[in-house]
């Protein structure tokens, strides 16, 4: 292209580059790029992009930010995510588009230069101090920086806003942008929302951050129920998608719905009860495990240690869940640990001998053991319980970084609504349904001990060990 040629609009430059790769521009990014050339054209210089996940908007804004390279090579563009890394994947793909785009031959610098994945600078008049696109970590430093548009890509994630803290330490980081940003220059942000305090909330909700900014929101489901993208996200896939990541995250997520975590409910009704017991044979040479039918392919138990006078402070929580090939979940014992403190052995030596018996009784591959706090010296305990006992259980140490009620809700609130997770009947005599109906993610001092210990369950990678001949000490059903 010639500097005398007009420039094409941003949907004709994103139609070239797909038409290059091979691929068609689906309607949902024509909207995108539509919206985004009606700003540009309108001079609207701040701007919020909510769009559902998956749904290709930070790639299509790398297309818009080589396209507005292309209509000024002197802009400087700084591109601000929740960490360098993801920062950097975006100018990376900008200077793909740059070297590769048939439009765009002409930027390409005559030298290597400053031409790196986090840092390039297009063929422009002058010597300019900063380069055309820069990527930056929101918690990194741009003092100094200097630019004419700034692309806010997901600065929130989960990880920084899930507490006051949090939240106001990202906005103080975001603030400083003022200071980069040149006078009449643009501001974009693209996300989804993470929290009910979330960025991009809505312009009349209390406090809100982004006030006075233009909006285009496209949820993956309109009012009627249909999908904004049918040809990747199928009714039936959509359907998948919010059971296997709950109602919660995927009204947040999907919907863009700034949905509080307090209105998240665990409903003990949603958990399936059974009464058989498990049952142990050997096929062809290769022991099995099933349940209700089903042929156990992992399982494993989670023991969350609490140590002091019983009933006073937390529960010592053994649970202990299988899971079959089709993803259910069977939570089959839910043992509250107790001690004599005036008997032999220690205290700690007879909550290790209970979990051993457990263990042995229900076939265990392996039990993981909150080390945080008092739990530190427990797993050496629990190795020696189970050699003495001749159980063949991996001891495996675990410890949790997460907020609790982040585990309890990230573990539960998905398998509650697939209806995928069942319980022995003896887990509704322990207060594991009385602790899911009251508990809230918003109460303090509501017992959780049950499921914290099930939410470890959960979120335990499965064991799976390959097809090798049983052990002497004993079997291993899980199998391959």
């Amino acid at each position: 292209m010639t500097t005398t040629e007009t420039p094409p609009d941003f949907l004709e430059f994103a139609w070239a580059w797909n038409s290059r790769n091979g691929q068609s521009t689906p309607d949902i990014h024509r909207r995108i790029a539509r919206w985004l050339d009606a700003r540009h054209a309108a001079e609207d210089r701040r701007l919020l992009l909510m769009a559902f996940r998956g749904c290709g908007k930070s790639t299509l804004v790398g297309l818009w930010c080589a396209w507005r390279l292309l209509r000024d090579p002197q802009l400087r563009i700084l591109v601000l995510a929740a960490d360098h890394a993801l920062a950097t994947k975006m100018v990376a793909t900008v200077r793909r588009i740059i070297g590769r785009h048939p439009l765009c031959h002409h930027l390409l610098p005559d030298g290597a230069g400053d031409w790196a994945a986090d840092r390039f600078s297009v063929r422009r008049e002058g010597a300019l101090r900063d380069p055309s696109m820069l990527a930056a970590g929101i918690g990194g430093n741009i003092t100094g920086a200097r630019a004419d548009v700034i692309v806010c890509d997901d600065v929130e994630v989960a990880g920084n806003c899930d507490t006051a803290g949090k939240r106001a330490e990202l906005r103080e980081r975001l603030a400083e942008t003022e200071f980069v940003l040149m006078p009449g220059g643009t501001v974009l942000y693209v996300g989804t929302p993470h929290c009910a305090e979330s960025l991009y909330a809505p312009a009349d909700a209390p406090d809100a951050f982004l006030r006075g900014y233009r909006r285009l929101q496209l949820p993956l489901l309109d009012t009627a129920g249909r999908s904004a993208w049918p040809e990747r996200f199928s009714q039936a896939g959509i359907e998948a998608l919010r059971e296997r990541v709950g109602p919660l995250h995927f009204a947040r997520q999907m919907l863009l719905q700034a949905v509080a975590e307090s209105a998240a409910r665990l409903d003990p009704a949603l958990v399936l009860r059974y009464a058989e017991n498990t049952q142990y044979h050997e096929a062809g040479g290769r022991p099995v495990l099933s349940l209700l039918g089903r042929r156990l392919v992992s399982g494993g138990g989670y023991w969350d240690p609490a140590y002091g006078r019983p009933g006073v402070g937390d529960g010592s929580v053994l649970a202990a869940t299988y899971a079959d090939a089709e993803g259910r979940h069977y939570l089959h014992r839910l043992a509250f640990l107790t001690q004599e403190l005036d008997a032999q052995p220690d205290p700690a030596t007879q909550q290790c001998m209970q979990v051993a018996a457990v263990a042995r009784e229900l076939l265990l591959p392996v039990v993981r053991v909150e080390t945080n706090g008092i739990g530190r010296f427990l797993p050496a305990l629990l190795r020696r319980e189970l050699a003495r006992a001749g159980v063949a259980c991996t001891v495996v140490e675990h410890n949790n970084h997460r907020p609790k009620r982040e585990r309890i809700l990230s573990a539960l609130d998905p398998a509650l609504a697939a209806r995928r997770l069942l319980a022995h009947e003896s887990v509704f005599r322990t207060p594991f349904a009385a602790e899911m109906a009251a508990w809230r993610p918003d109460a303090a001092g509501a017992r959780d001990d049950a499921l914290d210990a099930v939410a470890g369950c959960l979120l335990a990678e499965p064991v799976r060990l390959p097809g090798l001949p049983p052990a002497a000490r004993g079997p291993g059903w899980h199998g391959a």
